[in-house]
């Protein structure tokens, strides 16, 4: 499964509801995306040192997916289709779901849009 950044933000909250989507998933993907968005996000926390040591450990207790070559086929595949059909989504968000496709994985968010997606599968909580 591919966390987008508010089943980080709830993951890191100790949202069970979330917990029980994730269910006994042994290690998350962590799009380094999701990482930016959520390291931008803390510069305004008043948590932030807490926060930053929690993502820390889940950085380095996921698989961090990267952007490469082929992402940038299956991101222009998403995009033109998005485009065409007049249902544009957050620029990031095309980003993450080029990443889930690519790698056959589910996305647990709470962004209804990701269901514009064709191909792409959403798990919420």
């Amino acid at each position: 499964m591919i966390l987008d950044t508010n089943a980080v933000s709830a993951l890191l909250a100790g949202d069970e509801s979330l917990a029980r989507v994730l269910g006994a998933e042994p290690r998350h993907q962590l799009p380094v995306i999701v990482i930016g968005e959520y390291r931008f996000g803390l510069l305004r926390s008043t948590q932030r040192p807490r926060l930053e040591t929690l993502l820390d450990e889940l950085i380095r207790n996921s698989a961090v997916l990267a952007l490469d070559i082929a992402t940038t086929h299956v991101y222009a595949e998403i995009r033109e289709s998005l485009r065409l059909r007049g249902r544009p989504i957050p620029e990031n968000d095309v980003w993450i779901a080029a990443l889930a496709r690519q790698h056959r994985l589910p996305v647990v968010s709470r962004d209804v849009h990701f269901d514009e997606v064709e191909r792409l599968q959403r798990l919420s909580w």
